[in-house]
């Protein structure tokens, strides 16, 4: 006995009519992706996806240790032209596709806008406004500024470990400490003035860091300098504390003294009437029997 062929799944007429369309505009020639978009917009979507890919690609690249301000600021400009460019409206004719509506806004995921929020979001928390120049052509002359004494710094405990990195031994931590400490002192002083001076004129909600490049650095540096060679960076304050830290010191036997002297005076106060008092007293019984 032959076995019967399996029964193929039941097919409804929405489903034939479905099929007779694509067979329609198959044989018509359109290709198997249709034409939503026109060339010109195609175009954008390709050049906005290669941005995208060009910005991921350096983010990635420039994350340890942290790169991201100075070498993804290029990127980062192109992607927000591409952007920008997706946004407007192309061509005068009213019969002209709006690339803005067909890429950004024609379906519910919205990968375009999507994206560009992530990279903006980045950008915005790394905050590398604080690092670049207005119009972001380059870096300003502080981070600049910063840099230079950073790349010094690593430079002088390179040089005072004799460029060896097997050897580490104590002594050479302490030629880093003392010929480095220079070097040291005016980056970290640097780096504080700096951030005293964002704290001031900052007003978003990123306003108390600076940018993610020379926070990172001076992480860094901060590392080595206490934690690998176990330096430490003389207090250039220690009069004032000192001073600050006796006078508190001193409070509580101020306070002491001062109740016990004023406890002694009032006590004396309240005795005195009571010798007058016996005295009268005394007095009255005189005269009573003389």
């Amino acid at each position: 006995l032959g076995l019967a062929p399996a029964a193929g799944p039941r097919r409804t007429p929405a489903l034939e009519l479905a099929q007779e369309l694509a067979e329609e505009l198959w044989s018509a020639g359109l290709p198997g992706d249709l034409p939503e978009l026109e060339p010109e917009c195609r175009s954008l979507l390709a050049a906005f996806a290669e941005g995208s890919a060009a910005l991921t690609d350096c983010l990635g690249r420039r994350a340890r240790p942290v790169r991201l301000c100075q070498g993804c600021r290029g990127q980062y400009s192109r992607l927000l032209a591409q952007y920008g460019s997706i946004a407007r409206a192309v061509g005068n004719s009213t019969e002209s596709h709006n690339c803005a509506k067909s890429i950004l806004t024609s379906d519910r995921l919205q990968i375009v806008v999507t994206l560009s929020e992530f990279f903006n979001e980045t950008w915005e928390a790394a905050n590398c406004a604080n690092c670049l120049k207005n119009n972001s052509e380059g870096l300003s002359n502080s981070t600049e500024e910063f840099l230079d004494l950073f790349n010094k710094s690593l430079t002088c405990f390179e040089h005072n470990l004799q460029g060896q990195a097997i050897d580490l031994s104590p002594n050479n931590y302490t030629e880093v400490c003392k010929n480095c400490n220079e070097t040291y002192t005016k980056l970290n002083d640097l780096y504080n003035h700096l951030q005293r001076m964002n704290r001031q004129g900052g007003e978003s909600a990123h306003s108390a860091h600076l940018c993610i490049d020379v926070e990172d650095a001076m992480n860094i540096t901060r590392k080595l300098w206490s934690r690998t060679f176990n330096c430490s960076l003389p207090c250039s304050d220690t009069v004032p504390v000192i001073a600050v830290s006796s006078f508190i010191l001193f409070l509580p036997i101020v306070f002491y003294l001062s109740s016990f002297l004023h406890s002694k005076q009032k006590k004396r106060i309240l005795i005195l009437p009571k010798r007058i008092q016996s005295n009268a007293n005394l007095v009255n019984i005189q005269e009573k029997y003389s």
